[in-house]
């Protein structure tokens, strides 16, 4: 049987089928057929949300509080700081003495405090020999207190003192006793004034004489009691009160007679 044979591709065709075609280039778009470009249209009118980073926000204030900002993150100068501390003690002190001044008021206007009221009563003198110029004075001293209060008691502390002078030289010294004054109560304190060994000057001495034979011998008591005041079941802190008695006798004997006095007292309440 015959082999089928077929039609051989002639040279041409061959070379056709074997050469890559080459593509055909396009033409660009005449300038008449270009598309006109249009501007951009305004936004219309509305809300935005814009993006900030966070960094920018905490670390870049705003125009209208960049001054403050400058300000507050400006570090304190010591003199800065020292003014500061100087302020608040003064408020401090401030209201802690308004506090005291309405504490103060309110004791006032509640209890109607009354300072107490003190006399010499007696100056009797037992030993006062003027012969030498070394003597011993002894004398009873008669002292009364009024509390004049209605709802304050007084508590007379012990380290109480009771001084006679004449002049500026202390003669003899004594003390109070220790007790408890209720209101509205008179309370006579009768003490010993005594000294040993006391040295006079000569013109002490010859001024005592002479005041002695003229029947006016001028001294002066100075009497200082430390005391506490009770309002209902409290206790103030230690109160000083201070009696200065200006006293003039007749003469320097047992029977001696207070021809005139006169007393002051103050309170230091510190």
């Amino acid at each position: 049987m015959a082999d089928k044979v077929y039609p051989r591709e002639s040279d041409d065709e061959q070379q056709v089928a074997t050469t890559p075609a080459t593509p055909t280039p396009i033409p660009p778009p005449s300038p008449e057929k270009s598309l006109p470009v249009s501007s951009p249209s305004p936004p219309s009118a509305g809300t935005y949300v814009i993006q900030i980073p966070k960094d920018q926000i905490y670390r870049v204030p705003p125009p209208e509080n960049a001054l403050r900002y400058k300000h507050l993150s400006k570090p304190k100068s010591r003199k800065t700081r020292l003014r500061c501390c100087c302020c608040y003690f003064f408020v401090t002190l401030f209201v802690l003495l308004l506090l005291l001044a309405v504490s103060a008021a309110v004791f006032y206007f509640v209890f109607r405090p009354e300072s107490p009221n003190y006399t010499v009563d007696n100056l009797s003198v037992k030993s006062f020999n003027l012969t030498s110029s070394n003597v011993s004075p002894s004398l009873d001293f008669t002292l009364s207190a009024h509390n004049p209060n209605n709802k304050i008691g007084i508590y007379y502390l012990k380290s109480s003192s009771v001084k006679l002078y004449y002049k500026d030289l202390n003669l003899c010294n004594g003390f109070l006793p220790q007790f408890f004054q209720p209101s509205n109560n008179v309370t006579v304190f009768k003490t010993a004034l005594t000294a040993s060994a006391l040295e006079l000057t000569t013109s002490v001495r010859n001024e005592l004489i002479a005041a002695e034979k003229s029947g006016t011998v001028p001294f002066r008591v100075d009497v200082r009691a430390p005391v506490k005041l009770k309002v209902g079941s409290v206790k103030s802190w230690s109160i000083n009160v201070k009696v200065k008695c200006d006293i003039t006798v007749d003469k320097l004997t047992a029977q001696s007679k207070i021809l005139s006095k006169k007393c002051d007292y103050s309170v230091d309440i510190w």
